[in-house]
């Protein structure tokens, strides 16, 4: 009998033959996440265990383990031959001694002399002999003791399935340059589109001295957390000050936020196509503010030929908000320091903008030399 952790992959099982492609993904992503952790791996079924590691370290493990996109649920569980005393043996060591149970058994190994029924009920009865106090309630327990006996004549014995992240395998859904602000929205939108397999990278527009280093730093600090589940993320940091002075010297107040986006959009798509990303990623959200409406939205993608994700195109801002607090992003976006969209902000921005008025505003200033220059500067950092 020894300790193990059985994971079982979300909707890997759809992918018919392209399954091992998505497999060894996953498997790849796994071993990527436990980097850290000294362990054993192997395939077993349609099932992966992780086994020999510290049982000290099993519930940071669990953790990162429920951070891969790809994995439908996770088991910290007892692994014995299939047989019903070590079975028995096993369930006897989980100490439940008081309060209602039964046992669901899956006898995937159909060689086995008895019926799943059969063998729940008799595992029942042996646990009932052992705990006088235990009562069988297979209704509404207060315990479920789970027996999974596999082909490979192995027995899994556990409590609890706990949750994966669902999804696909990053990786396996190209590449995409998410546009990374410091607010809620953005790192929810990154999070959506890796749980679709995609890897990503980030670009951060950034306006110091009118924005702080903290503000950066913030931007940074929400990267980061995004690795957790993106496996890697390289931020592209473009210093976009002296366009921002050039729109408000230049262009009329109302159209300063939609000409803003479109030099955005231009810029992150340059930055996509230099390392072959497919896709740009906002966390837009239709109505949630002025530059968010179908007329401002078509205004932006106007200017780019890639094609532009908005995962919460449709989502309250209290579904957003909801998402960010699960995975760990909300604390961080809240803090009060600005971001560039911020700067110059006008009082009255346009909300049904024209796309033929915004280019003729557009004429005033230089836009390929002040793009050149941008993107000239940009700083890379790696997490």
């Amino acid at each position: 009998m020894k300790n193990a952790i059985l994971i079982r992959y979300s909707e890997i099982y759809l992918k018919g033959n392209n399954r091992y492609f998505f497999e060894n993904l996953l498997i790849t992503n796994i071993k990527t996440a436990l980097k850290e952790e000294s362990f054993d791996f192997e395939k077993n079924y349609g099932r992966y265990i992780v086994s020999n590691y510290k049982v000290e370290n099993e519930k940071q493990i669990v953790e990162k383990l429920s951070k891969v996109f790809g994995i439908h649920s996770i088991s910290p569980c007892l692994v014995v031959e299939n047989n019903l005393d070590s079975i028995t043996q096993a369930i006897l060591s989980l100490d439940i001694q008081a309060g209602t149970f039964k046992v669901e058994c899956n006898r995937a190994d159909k060689s086995f002399p008895m019926k799943s029924y059969e063998i729940a009920a008799e595992l029942g009865g042996r646990m009932l002999d052992n705990f006088p106090n235990l009562v069988v309630d297979i209704h509404n327990p207060q315990n479920i003791i789970y027996v999974d006996m596999r082909e490979s004549k192995k027995t899994f014995v556990y409590l609890n399935s706990i949750p994966g992240a669902g999804g696909l395998p990053v990786g396996c859904g190209g590449n995409g340059l998410l546009l990374l602000s410091g607010g809620i929205d953005s790192p929810v939108a990154g999070y959506m589109m890796a749980k679709r397999g995609m890897s990503l990278s980030a670009i951060h527009f950034h306006s110091f001295p009118f924005t702080s280093l903290q503000a950066k730093e913030k931007v940074l600090a929400l990267a980061k957390h995004l690795t957790q589940y993106t496996k890697a993320l390289d931020v592209y940091v473009v210093p976009f000050t002296d366009i921002q002075v050039k729109i408000h010297e230049n262009c009329p107040e109302e159209f300063m936020i939609t000409i803003m986006r479109r030099f955005m959009m231009r810029i992150a798509e340059r930055v996509a196509k230099n390392i072959n990303a497919k896709a740009l990623i906002t966390g837009e959200s239709l109505g949630q503010v002025a530059s968010q409406t179908i007329e401002s939205i078509n205004t932006t993608n106007s200017v780019v030929s890639l094609p532009v994700f908005r995962p919460l195109i449709g989502f309250d801002k209290s579904d957003i908000v909801e998402i960010s607090q699960k995975i760990g992003t909300y604390e961080t976006s809240i803090q009060p320091f600005e971001d560039c969209c911020t700067v110059f902000l006008p009082k009255h921005p346009v909300i049904k903008p024209k796309i033929e008025i915004i280019e003729r505003a557009e004429k005033k200033l230089d836009i390929e030399s002040l793009i050149e220059e941008a993107i000239k500067n940009i700083e890379i950092v790696k997490f």
